[in-house]
């Protein structure tokens, strides 16, 4: 059994920052609708493609080049799949909070499916060549990589 602590975060800009597959429809779309949910504007987002994305991304043990999920840097921990998911959405208030309930499901299980949609999404939703280019309202909230 591996009793190594768990690699801590590096220090970022701000508590609360997502990291996502910037040429992917889906994860830039998921981008899209958490921005104006987030009326606390607690999250940042910073695409994996970035050099400080890469960074974090390998230090969640993940590999940057073939990302699969994302990443969700929040209260010191790091977050994947389905936790990072539900975490973001206990966040953005009514009614999204009600997604909490899935945490009763077993995280197997929940990240099964989050698996499934994750290696099909750029077959189901597609691809851009470059990475989102967030419009000046919101371009604060992205974190310079």
């Amino acid at each position: 059994m591996n009793t190594a602590p768990k690699p801590s975060p590096p220090a970022l800009p701000h508590p609360h920052v997502l990291l996502f597959d910037g040429t992917c429809n889906l994860c830039n779309a998921t981008v899209a609708f958490v921005l104006p949910r987030d009326r606390a504007a607690r999250f940042r987002f910073l695409p994996i493609q970035s050099g400080r994305g890469q960074a974090l991304y390998r230090a969640a043990g993940l590999d940057p080049d073939e990302p699969d999920s994302l990443l969700l840097v929040t209260g010191g921990r790091m977050l994947l799949r389905s936790d990072a998911a539900l975490e973001i959405a206990r966040h953005l208030g009514w009614p999204w909070t009600l997604a909490s309930i899935f945490r009763v499901v077993p995280r197997f299980l929940r990240d099964a499916a989050y698996n499934l949609v994750a290696r099909n999404r750029h077959r189901w939703f597609g691809s851009r060549d470059a990475c989102l280019v967030p419009n000046p309202a919101s371009q604060d909230r992205f974190i310079k990589g």
